[in-house]
């Protein structure tokens, strides 16, 4: 007992953190350590518990607890038994929760504050997906340190982001959330974000903690339906899923979240392959893993645990150290030590990893560093804007541009803007929109009306409602099938105008969580609508607001122009009217595969050969009879409104030796008239190997930009790493033998070389 009031004593000092009188202790590694092991051994069991339970603020944290369940919250709350909270959205929300943490508690332990930050918590970037078309790892930084601000100043410090599952069927509403198809390009994107996020020191009140999910899988679910099975193989799941997740963790990454599908049968959520020996063993990280929303007792469902003191078994034994709302843990971790039936060791090891975090954001020196109501006043929203409308504008993907529609010509002085989207403030916020306001963004129409010249004229028609009543998060949009009162309308503005811009796609609640859909074409009566304003004026530039590719082959072949503007966030309209009328010149490259066909899915450029590949000799191999073979446009496509050539590549060598680099270089020369940006890209093919290889992988990407007429040598260093893989002998290794390199503007239009590496 005297040890304990001892304790209680030495906490409560100071700024009651741990250590708070020891300023001169140094910040290293081997100080945590110690600080860890110091709290921990001051915890009893239930207190051990308490630190692997999130709650969600399911009631006002600034007035009385209301309802049974809440109070028996707070109660937990007050005696130190919840880890972490998420959904508390406001300093004085985060405040008093530590409030009532710290000041009933007996180790005051401070808690974490989380939030589906996912683009943007105040000021909205472009859906993740959407902003990964801009192939721009700075941009992708910047966001997420903008995010960071808004949320800390909010007194949130830690984000469940970034989503960084490969995900590579459209299908699958929660595309949207991720990078797209390619291991390699989702593994920088990861860095980058995380990077953004936490900075270089966690302890910087203007930081907050990032997330790597969702651990892993998630994105290949079957028939890309939302939390459905995965079945893949190791050669699958080490070589394209699990890349992206060991960069973050290598990159430092504060927390991981499992992923609610199960892999061959078994859960993400207890699969202790994944967990204890790929994550915390071979890539030896020492954060902390936080379960998905109630995916520890979802493991009952799946039929893989019998009730929740199952479940938390499994769960704890594979290495998941925190229960998001499960209620798993805190029903059954006690009871199954005191029978035995799991080690209070491995409840240790979760609470380590979790007090580690904690001690690294700096929280016991001061609980609420994050809760600082003068930093709210300092944000920089402006700023913010001029940077979400720079990384819109960067994230845009010409599709099409014939006639020489754009940018649009000074000549052109009256527009007919149409479509359901056009005037449409909500839409470009997307899904996952944290704390974005509901019809803050800049319309396509207004910025069309903020930019162009005095003598322009632009009219207005919706033509169609894309959908009517209540849409959220919780209730997709009802879409209109039925309505067709204002194509006429449409019609006659398109017959009077020397250009049309057809503003279509979908509503920011089509995609997302649980927004699966079985066809990705166009909704509703918006095809009827294009084709009925084509019949009068073919002069159209199709503007597509979408959070996931879309099926727009007829679009491809009647339509001359085709932009391809994502949801785009709090600055979409300014930023594509930019696009639109030439102040910026397109430069996005689509990170993901668009289809001819809804039953080409899953698409995907990297895609393994057969013993009977396709070929316009052999058409009736792996191939449909039925539509044209590969994708309406390629990953990695996108145009510009100047021309890039590409120079024959050559290589310093054509024989690569074990431990050695050579370099392969190529000219790219803008052969326009306008200053533009490239994003050449650098693909191999290992020709022979233990496993089947892809046809390509993209291994590296330089995004340069050129004058008229300028040209610029791109160099590549190709290493013995770049040629790695997880071969049939269950390793990393390069293999000896023959590889193709091929360099290009998109991963179908490239130039090959022939490469020999000898070990």
């Amino acid at each position: 007992m005297k040890k304990i009031l001892t304790t209680i004593t030495f906490l409560t000092m100071g700024t009651l953190g741990l250590f708070a009188q020891s300023s001169d202790i140094p910040s290293s590694v081997k100080d945590v350590e110690r600080k860890v092991d110091s709290v921990l051994s001051q915890m009893t069991l239930e207190e051990k518990v308490g630190q692997m339970v999130q709650y969600n603020g399911s009631w006002d944290l600034t007035g009385p607890a209301s309802g049974t369940d809440n109070k028996q919250k707070e109660e937990r709350l007050k005696n130190g038994l919840v880890g972490s909270m998420l959904n508390v959205i406001s300093v004085e929300a985060t405040r008093e929760a530590q409030r009532l943490n710290m000041e009933n508690s007996r180790i005051k332990i401070p808690l974490m504050f989380g939030y589906d930050v996912i683009h943007g918590y105040k000021t909205i970037f472009p859906v993740p997906l959407g902003e990964t078309a801009s192939w721009d790892l700075e941009a992708m930084e910047s966001s997420a340190r903008i995010a960071a601000i808004e949320s800390v100043a909010h007194g949130i410090n830690w984000t469940f982001s970034p989503m960084i599952d490969i995900s590579r069927d459209a299908r699958w509403g929660r595309i949207m959330e991720g990078s797209g198809e390619d291991p390699y390009l989702t593994s920088k994107v990861a860095v980058a974000k995380v990077k953004g996020y936490q900075g270089d020191d966690l302890s910087n009140p203007k930081t907050i903690a990032a997330t790597a999910k969702h651990f892993a899988g998630y994105g290949l679910a079957e028939g890309g339906k939302d939390y459905n099975a995965v079945n893949i193989g190791k050669n699958e799941l080490h070589n394209v899923v699990l890349p992206p997740f060991h960069a973050a963790a290598d990159a430092g990454v504060a927390t991981f979240m499992n992923s609610f599908n199960t892999i061959d049968g078994v859960p993400a959520t207890g699969s202790e392959s994944l967990q204890r020996e790929i994550l915390k063993g071979d890539w030896n990280w020492n954060g902390f893993v936080v379960s998905d929303w109630g995916s520890i007792a979802e493991m009952i469902p799946h039929g893989f645990a019998k009730d929740k003191i199952h479940a938390a078994q499994i769960a704890v034994k594979a290495g998941s150290d925190m229960d998001m709302e499960g209620g798993a843990y805190e029903a059954g971790l006690q009871q199954l030590v005191a029978e035995g039936k799991i080690d209070e060791a491995l409840i240790d090891d979760a609470v380590r990893r979790i007090l580690r975090v904690k001690f690294k954001m700096g929280l016991f020196d001061d609980p609420y560093r994050y809760m600082d109501e003068d930093l709210i006043n300092s944000i920089a929203y402006d700023e913010h804007r001029k940077t979400a409308r720079d990384i819109a504008k960067k994230s845009i993907v010409l599709l099409k541009n014939e006639k020489n529609l754009l940018p649009i010509a000074n000549s052109v002085n009256k527009i007919a803007v149409i479509g359901p989207l056009a005037d449409d403030r909500d839409t470009p916020i997307g899904n996952w929109r944290a704390q974005g306001e509901t019809n803050s963004a800049v319309s396509v129409l207004e910025g069309l009306k903020n930019a162009v010249a005095e003598n322009t004229e632009i009219t207005y028609s919706k033509g169609v409602s894309l959908g009517e009543g209540e849409r959220s998060f919780l209730m997709p949009l009802e879409i209109n099938e039925t309505d067709r009162s204002g194509i006429p309308d449409a019609v006659e503005k398109a017959k009077q105008a020397n250009l049309v811009v057809m503003v279509l796609g979908e509503d920011a609640f089509q995609s997302g969580e649980g927004r699966s859909q079985a066809n990705v074409g166009l909704a509703g009566l918006q095809m009827e609508l294009l084709k009925e304003v084509q019949k009068v004026n073919s002069n159209i530039v199709l503007v597509l607001i979408n959070g996931r590719p879309l099926e727009i082959t007829w679009a491809s072949e009647n339509i001359p122009a085709i932009v391809e503007a994502w949801q785009l966030g709090t600055e979409s309209g300014n930023a594509i009217a930019d696009v639109l009328l030439g102040k910026y010149n397109p430069s996005g490259k689509l990170p993901v595969s668009f289809p001819r066909s809804v039953g080409q899915e899953p698409l995907y450029y990297n895609h393994l050969n057969t013993g009977r590949p396709y070929s316009e000799q052999h058409v009736t191999y792996a191939h449909y009879s039925d539509i044209e073979n590969g994708p309406l446009y390629p990953f990695g496509y996108g145009l510009s409104y100047t021309d890039f050539e590409y120079a024959e590549p050559e290589l310093s060598s054509s024989t690569l030796n074990a431990g050695e680099d050579i370099t392969l270089s190529v000219q790219i020369t803008n052969s326009g008239d306008v200053k533009g940006k490239e994003v050449v890209q650098l693909y191999i093919h290992d020709l022979v190997a233990s496993l089947a290889r892809p046809v390509k992988e993209l291994k590296g990407f330089e995004l340069v930009e050129l004058g008229p007429g300028e040209s610029k040598t791109v160099e590549f260093t190709i290493s013995e790493e770049m040629l790695e893989f997880y071969s049939a002998s269950g390793k990393w290794e390069a293999e000896s033998g023959e590889f193709e390199l091929m360099v290009g503007g998109n991963s179908e239009d490239v130039k090959t070389l022939k490469l020999n590496y000898q070990k």
